[in-house]
């Protein structure tokens, strides 16, 4: 029996807390980019959860995520090169519309988002694994250029970022620990870069927490 066809593109998840510069990253390494934020659940689905004390819903919680959809989209990119994906707006927490991702014959594209880690596991079973990457620049570096980004871009209310905020800030360092321990190499701006390169030359790929 022979054996299947190599996959011709691998993946490299980009995850860290919110904040810490993965999409800069991301758009500065020069490779395709597949922006795992758009598979948000929508404000409507009843399977969202809330921040625990709070009628909060809980966007950076797993659960607030499509992670099925998102592994799908990827499989398929590293596959055939092309696949649609939803267009989410953050500030209305809803689907917009879908558009098309293509990286054409690139060895390699970067999937950025902070739910990345969650499908490290998935995304090495099926064999389109490159890396897997935390992002991490410090919580309160993280806290105030988080904030800043929420406000200038109108994502939710300010008393909701404020309380975010603060949450985030307190909880990053089990935030980034908890990635590590899914399988995501923890690492600053610098060091992502190097792996990104390297990963860029290598397949197959080594083991992402190498």
């Amino acid at each position: 029996m022979s054996s299947p066809p190599p996959i011709p593109t691998r993946v490299v998840l980009l995850c860290g807390p919110s904040g810490s510069g993965k999409s800069l990253l991301a758009a500065r390494s020069g490779l395709p980019v597949l922006r795992l934020d758009d598979f948000y659940k929508e404000g409507a689905d009843p399977t969202l959860p809330l921040v625990s004390g709070s009628s909060d819903i809980d966007w950076d919680h797993p659960d607030s995520w499509d992670a099925d959809t998102a592994v799908a989209s990827i499989v398929e990119l590293c596959r055939t090169g092309r696949t649609d994906v939803p267009v989410y707006d953050i500030s209305l927490s809803a689907r917009t519309g879908t558009e098309a991702v293509d990286v054409g014959r690139t060895p390699l594209f970067i999937a950025e988002g902070i739910f990345a880690a969650e499908i490290v596991t998935r995304c090495q079973e099926l064999g389109v694994l490159a890396d897997a990457l935390c992002l991490s620049r410090g919580p309160v570096r993280t806290f105030r250029r988080r904030f800043l980004r929420d406000l200038r871009e109108g994502r939710k209310s300010v008393p909701l970022l404020v309380r975010r905020g603060w949450r985030l800030m307190r909880l990053e360092r089990s935030i980034v620990a908890r990635q590590s321990a899914l399988g995501a190499h923890p690492c600053d701006r610098h060091e992502a870069l190097g792996r990104l390169a390297a990963a860029a030359g290598r397949r197959p790929a080594a083991s992402p927490a190498s």
